[in-house]
């Protein structure tokens, strides 16, 4: 039987929509009183895997999913051994450098040196500073890191941006983006070279229906 892992939270609803688009109906999981973290489709063609995003490659890189989605930048961030396959095109937002609007700095290498930076993508804040050959501290935060300027902390912070409207209620500006970042579907590196549960024909069914539900 196949299993896709599921991330929890933005992604979840598009994620169940593009599924259900190939015949796979996992809209249990938005059931407000649903507590299952596992359930099958009522085909019993599949099952799904509702996990935390950053746990989404885990569960496809040691094989108990053979599929999962997830958005890029946990890609880029954990850098997991998954077969990369689709760009599904929703969830769309941005990695960013931001600063306090009153701040004296407009753009990354404005900061300045071994200035300190506040992010919960520590692996993508030290990538892009070190691309700059701009020495920095990176300050690992995983709640709200738009305190960090604002509390003196950091001079600035590398987070995901969709609106900007979080930024702006709390007095921040983008001055840099790092990449763009959609739901992407992963793959079991092995399942997918062997075609367990003949994944092949599932990543091309879910391939095309991504072409449709995001266009």
């Amino acid at each position: 039987m196949l299993t896709v892992a599921l991330p929890k939270g933005a992604l979840l609803s598009d994620s169940i929509r593009l599924l259900k688009a190939i015949g796979l109906d996992f809209s249990a999981f938005l059931e407000p009183s649903n507590r299952l973290l596992q359930i099958t489709d009522p085909t019993e063609t599949a099952k799904a895997l509702l996990v935390r995003n950053y746990d989404v490659p885990v569960y496809v890189e040691y094989g108990q999913a053979q599929l999962g989605i997830i958005g890029y930048d946990v890609l880029r961030e954990k850098t997991p051994q998954v077969a990369h396959l689709a760009d599904l095109g929703f969830g769309k937002c941005r990695m960013s450098v931001a600063v306090k609007q009153s701040s004296p700095y407009r753009s990354a290498l404005e900061l300045p040196l071994y200035g300190r930076v506040a992010s919960k993508f520590v692996h993508c804040a030290r990538e892009y500073f070190d691309s700059l050959d701009l020495p920095v501290e990176i300050v690992p935060l995983y709640g709200s890191v738009e305190l960090g300027p604002i509390t003196g902390m950091s001079e600035a912070i590398v987070d995901l941006v969709a609106t900007g409207t979080t930024l702006r209620e709390n007095g921040l500006i983008e001055t840099d983006i790092l990449f763009e970042s959609t739901a992407r579907l992963i793959a079991h590196p092995l399942s997918y070279r062997i075609n367990s549960n003949g994944l092949q024909e599932w990543i091309e069914k879910i391939r095309s229906a991504a072409l449709v539900v995001t266009s």
